[in-house]
């Protein structure tokens, strides 16, 4: 039988210690000069809080659903046909592209694309989404401004303090 060495299994212990150690500083060292990111903010686009109605198309319609759009956004394609189905006797539909109607965007400080708004006679903003809404909540929304309460959702669209 050969004789075991107690010495070489203690070697052994020692040698992975001091890489577990290593290991573990160089983790540290790393973290640490990566430091911490920053939470994310959630980017909160101005929405036109009034408009001018003779600025769109019907103004004569107690209501109108505005979208702003761009030819080069994908989901716009999307949301202007929702937005179309809504028109009616009572209810204007305008489409705003950026490339033909690029002073409207300028005018009512619209950044971002799609922009849709719900805007009463008056011209007061009663609904918005940026971005691209379910043709569900789109025409809750629509229906909610026209008749408070009408709706299992009334929130859908509100502004939430971004006037």
């Amino acid at each position: 039988m050969a004789p075991r060495c107690t010495l070489c299994g203690i070697e052994r212990l020692v040698i992975a210690g001091a890489l577990l150690v290593v290991a573990v500083v160089a983790a540290v060292l790393v973290e640490r000069r990566r430091g911490v990111a920053p939470p994310t903010q959630p980017r909160r686009w101005a929405v036109p809080a009034q408009l001018d109605r003779l600025d769109f198309a019907g103004a004569d319609k107690p209501w109108l659903v505005a979208v702003f759009t761009s030819a080069t956004c994908d989901s716009c394609e999307r949301v202007v046909p929702k937005v179309r189905v809504l028109g009616s006797d009572v209810v204007a539909v305008d489409e705003v592209p950026w490339q033909a109607r690029k002073d409207m965007h300028e005018r009512y400080a619209v950044e971002v694309v799609p922009l849709t708004v719900v805007a009463g006679v008056d011209g007061v903003v009663r609904a918005s989404f940026v971005g691209e809404p379910s043709a569900t909540d789109l025409w809750a929304a629509v229906a909610e401004a026209r008749e408070p309460g009408s709706s299992p959702e009334p929130g859908l669209g509100e502004l939430h303090g971004e006037r």
